[in-house]
């Protein structure tokens, strides 16, 4: 696909003079591209004609994963442009793609924005992420709405616009360093948080100073923007709303059997097996697209999988292993033949609304607890790295419907810890009645008149003035 070119270029309206056209532009990251493309179902659902404007490489990888992406009968068409790496550039390296996309980034939105405004069908409003601050200067200039989407949690969001509150309470300095020990509340419906979930202290290759930096920056991004979506239902956090003028949470985002930004092809083999085990007793054990675990805490898993004695599924990417590939306990496979079944990658949605599932054993990436909420399962929380850690506190502190693995004093999480909380969480019926409420909560708030639905028409209803 040439650069700047609509992969649909007849999608049809019924006054595209003066029709709303939104562009969305998320962040080249599965977890970004998921709740945008589910984004980008849910208003073009409503009849608006919706384009995301998507890295090449991230394209090609989920046409790639997932062929049907562009069928025309979804109503969302793509524009893709260069993310500035060479092919052989590894988009692992978070810290180099976040460079490279600084720098040509902005130029190519400015030049979609030109195209697709000369083709007649002018563009009315950009959805950014909020990682692309440079998207309000382009918005300003070219006359052009713009609101950003929030695809992460309540919590966290919650964490970077209090940035400068704690700083002028005296709690962390200018550049992000804790002052006081002990626990901040940000907001009455969320649990405390110590510095150690601070977001900044995940920071990878990254200095902490330099990602509190870049955090801040996110919150005066979206201080500036006049409208802020989310991907959550407004009674999970009611009070965060508080924080910030004009936020619509939308949520929960459903792909609702559409492609969504897959990176692997999925195995759908997995629903028949499910078909096959007793309701509430199957364990579903995911890690997101780039948790990674060394060879030794693999084992552990995998034996701890086997100890509980239930029946599981573990999706296990061909990559999930640091430096290399995975290899299973010796007779480890012949063993679990008749209890698990280990897929590369799963229709998550589908499993999780599965009768047969009893808990999810989960990274904590702000994808999948929303998934886990709308489908009512309780969580047991395994968080690799950045929000999934507040993530964790806000399921088992806040919600409640979830618990936390321990590592030992060596960092690991052993096959008995892993058995003793899959036991107590499976047995724990205050936390399923808990996770129910959730789901009751979600569904009501998606169905006609919900929240979500309500929010969603208000803000359409803005773009129209």
């Amino acid at each position: 696909m040439e650069e700047g070119q609509l992969s649909r270029s007849n999608l049809e309206s019924s006054d595209q003079e003066n029709a709303i056209h939104m562009l969305l532009v998320p962040y080249p990251l599965q977890g970004h591209i998921t709740p945008f493309i589910k984004l980008a179902y849910l208003i073009s659902g409503r009849g608006i004609m919706v384009t995301l404007v998507i890295t090449e490489f991230a394209h090609a990888r989920m046409m790639a994963a997932e062929p049907e992406l562009d069928n025309e009968r979804y109503k969302v068409r793509y524009i893709t442009v260069p993310d500035g790496l060479s092919e052989d550039d590894a988009r692992n390296d978070e810290g180099k793609l976040a460079q490279s996309i600084s720098k040509v980034m902005p130029g190519h939105l400015r030049e979609v924005l030109e195209k697709v405004n000369m083709e007649g069908n002018r563009v009315t409003c950009v959805i950014a992420d909020p990682m692309f601050g440079w998207a309000l200067e382009i918005a300003e200039t070219m006359k052009v709405k713009l609101a950003m989407f929030w695809p992460s949690a309540p919590g966290i969001l919650a964490l970077i616009l209090n940035i400068p509150k704690l700083i002028e309470d005296g709690i962390i300095d200018t550049k992000g360093s804790s002052k006081i020990d002990g626990k901040v509340q940000l907001s009455p419906d969320l649990p405390p948080l110590t510095s150690t979930d601070f977001l900044w202290n995940f920071s990878g290759n990254q200095s902490a100073e330099a990602m509190f930096q870049y955090f801040l920056g996110i919150q005066q991004n979206m201080k500036r923007s006049g409208w802020l979506l989310c991907n959550w239902f407004h009674d999970l956090n009611p009070l965060v709303g508080n924080l910030v003028p004009h936020m619509f949470p939308v949520g929960p985002l459903l792909a609702n059997g559409k492609p969504a930004a897959n990176l692997w092809p999925e195995d759908s083999t997995c629903l028949s097996w499910l078909n096959k085990q007793p309701d509430r007793s199957v364990i579903y054990v995911a890690f997101g697209s780039i948790s990674v675990f060394s060879q030794h805490q693999m084992d552990e898993l995998a034996l701890g999988l086997e100890l509980v004695g239930r029946p599981f599924l573990w999706v296990k990417r061909s990559d999930l292993i640091i430096g290399g590939s995975s290899k299973y306990p010796n007779g480890y496979e012949e063993r679990v033949a008749n209890q698990g079944k280990i897929v590369q990658w799963a229709p998550q949605e589908k499993v999780l609304a599965h009768p047969s599932i009893a808990c999810f054993l989960t990274h904590c990436g702000w994808n999948s607890t929303m998934d886990g909420l709308r489908m009512g399962v309780p969580f047991l929380c395994w968080p690799y790295f950045a929000d999934q850690f507040y993530n964790r506190s806000c399921i088992c502190n806040g919600y409640k419907v979830g618990l936390s693995l321990s590592p030992d004093e060596y960092g690991i999480i052993t096959r008995h810890e892993i058995r003793r909380k899959l036991d107590s969480l499976v047995a724990d019926y205050g936390i399923r009645a808990n996770a129910l409420k959730l789901k009751e909560m979600a569904e009501q708030s998606i169905n006609e008149g919900g929240s979500s639905v309500r929010n969603l028409d208000n803000f359409i209803l803005q773009m129209k003035q």
